[in-house]
Formats: structure tokens, C-alpha cells, sequence
């Protein structure tokens, strides 16, 4: 039986990627040798999208998007730009849930949200 999902960020800079989410992110991690960290996340859902945007751009099929969620978006911010944390924009209504995006080593614009829709954590 599956018991939860492993994800994957390939980046230039996994070296500043694993600090970031260990140090910026407080994410708990194992080192599983030579400073390579898995990081234990609390919590997971997943979803399966259409492969066009709302306003029907496309996109390609086959296409991963990982994103992180919180339960307050305003204090996780704020504590995550007390933690030098950048964010690429402001936080958003999207109708589902309140949006923004921060930076991280990498080139990557990582997405937080919380949800509006009521999760069923069973």
C-alpha cells in the first residue's frame, strides 16, 4: 500500500537547495550520507490538472509542480521572511486558496498557498 509520496527538485545547487530547506524552510531532514538530505515533510496531498491554465494556455503534458502548503499564510510569511526568505510576490486570492510564490537556490520560484477547500486528512 502506497504510505505517502517522494518528491524531487533537480537543481544546479543542491548543496544551497539543502540548506535553504533545512535552514530557511526549518524543514526536519536525514542525512543519509555525506551531507545528502531527504527531508521529512509532515504532510502531503496531490492533484491532477488539466494540461491548460484557466485562461487556456498550455501545458506540456507530463509536467510536475511541486508547491508547499500551510495553514496560515500570513504568519508563515512573515516567519519566512524573518528567515530571509524572498518572496516573488504578494500573497493572492485565487478563489481556492491564497497564493504567492518565494525564491530558492536553484532558479526555482516555489509556490505556498493555503487552501481554502477543506482537506480530508483521514
Amino acid at each position: 500500500m502506497i504510505t505517502g509520496v517522494h518528491n524531487m527538485f533537480y537543481t544546479s545547487e543542491p548543496e544551497a537547495l539543502r540548506e535553504f530547506f533545512r535552514d530557511k524552510l526549518g524543514l526536519p531532514a536525514t542525512d543519509v550520507g555525506e551531507g545528502w538530505l531527504i527531508f521529512d515533510l509532515p504532510d502531503a496531498d496531490l492533484g491532477c490538472h488539466p494540461a491548460e491554465h484557466d485562461d487556456g494556455t498550455p501545458v506540456a503534458s507530463g509536467t510536475a509542480h511541486i508547491s508547499f502548503f500551510c495553514d496560515d499564510i500570513d504568519r508563515t510569511v512573515a516567519e519566512l521572511k524573518g528567515r530571509g526568505v524572498e518572496f516573488a510576490e504578494g500573497v493572492s486570492d485565487t478563489g481556492w486558496g491564497f497564493v504567492t510564490r518565494f525564491q530558492a537556490p536553484g532558479d526555482f520560484t516555489i509556490q505556498l498557498y493555503q487552501p481554502k477547500y477543506q482537506r480530508n486528512r483521514g
